[in-house]
């Protein structure tokens, strides 16, 4: 088999995984949930396996554990959540109406020497169509039946798909390590480790911080005494993954709805300031010390894959929005440091000192 040959039998093969992606994606939510699982769980499994316990016997003492765990913190939080979305979904029309009688005199005072009086009369009404639209989406998202069946799939699936992937992720990794091109299995599995350091301290680092940054606002808001303060925070938290949205989108949420609560400018400072607090210790202590500079993923990146994943394939995309990025970033570094050590850019110039060994690269090969 020639070179082209192999070239267009993986992109192909590329095409093909696509586009079976693309028409299963309503029934992968689970399946993907499980593996995802199964990734983050497996050190904690190797390390009761150095420990003389049976794979199987730890697969199921972890899967319990954390199942367990989650299930409890779910059936806790599903309730009192559900109440206050529904409830601020039908608060919504009169807070608007309050920040519109608190803050559109202000507005209209400051923009009184400009001719832009028809503007600033329909910012209460975009703000106002806004936040409806927000409180509708999150009503349907935890009243809806789509909702309830991709929780119950979820709840049945995913733990029995965790549980085999998890007890067979050795088994699998070394069979998938066979069907690797034997010339270039060196330089693959590589590739492969660079991705996973990549994976983990992304997503079990900055999953932790986002579960953290959630608590922290949830408890923050609620002992400021704002109204929703529990699903604001809890919601600013856990899409801290995006950069800079979910802490810019929370307290955007609870700085505007503190505004129409309260009296006084003293408790909306003090919601802001919650803010900006779980900011500094976001970038002072959380991500360095979980996260690290090593993860190689730009956030302007991280926000196109989320958009173009949920764009392609929904919350499934935005599930496996990051792992590709990953994927696609290692690969994008490999490849252009190759680029940049060979003739196609050097044009007969000597490469750097250093630049990649082209010989060292040849030996992964063989």
């Amino acid at each position: 088999m020639t070179r082209r040959d192999r070239q267009i039998f993986w992109l192909l093969f590329l095409a093909a995984f696509l586009v079976t992606t693309y028409v299963l994606r309503d029934v992968l939510l689970p399946f993907v949930a499980g593996m995802a699982v199964a990734y983050l769980l497996d050190p904690v499994v190797d390390r009761l396996e150095r420990v003389k316990v049976g794979r199987t016997l730890a697969t199921t003492i972890v899967l319990l554990t954390f199942f367990v765990v989650t299930i409890g913190i779910l059936l806790l939080l599903l309730p009192l959540l559900q109440t206050q979305v529904e409830q601020f979904a039908k608060s919504v029309p009169s807070y608007v109406e309050l920040i519109r009688g608190r803050v559109g005199p202000m507005v209209q005072e400051l923009m009184s020497g400009f001719d832009q009086g028809a503007a600033v009369n329909k910012l209460p009404d975009l703000a106002g169509s806004a936040l409806s639209w927000i409180g509708n989406l999150f009503g349907k998202l935890l009243s809806g039946g789509a909702w309830l069946a991709n929780v119950v799939s979820i709840l049945v699936i995913t733990p029995i798909v965790s549980f085999y992937l998890l007890r067979d992720w050795d088994k699998m990794v070394a069979s998938i390590d066979g069907w690797l091109p034997r010339e270039q299995a060196g330089a693959i599995r590589a590739q492969m480790q660079a991705i996973d350091q990549t994976l983990a301290a992304f997503v079990r680092g900055q999953g932790t911080v986002c579960l953290i940054l959630g608590v922290f606002y949830a408890i923050g808001l609620s002992l400021a005494g704002l109204n929703f303060g529990l699903v604001i925070g809890l919601f600013a938290g856990l899409i801290s993954f995006v950069p800079f949205v979910g802490s810019t989108l929370g307290a955007i949420l609870s700085v505007g709805l503190a505004a129409a609560q309260f009296d006084s400018w003293q408790p909306v400072a003090i919601v802001a300031a919650i803010f900006v607090v779980g900011q500094v210790i976001e970038g002072n202590f959380l991500t360095p010390n979980l996260v690290g500079e090593a993860v190689g993923l730009h956030p302007v990146w991280v926000i196109f894959a989320l958009l173009a994943g949920g764009a392609l394939f929904g919350f499934l995309g935005v599930l496996l929005a990051v792992p590709i990025a990953a994927v696609i970033g290692v690969l994008t570094r490999f490849a252009l440091e190759h680029y940049l050590a060979s003739p196609l850019h050097l044009h007969g110039i000597p490469p750097p000192d250093d630049a990649p060994d082209r010989a060292e690269f040849d030996d992964h090969k063989h």
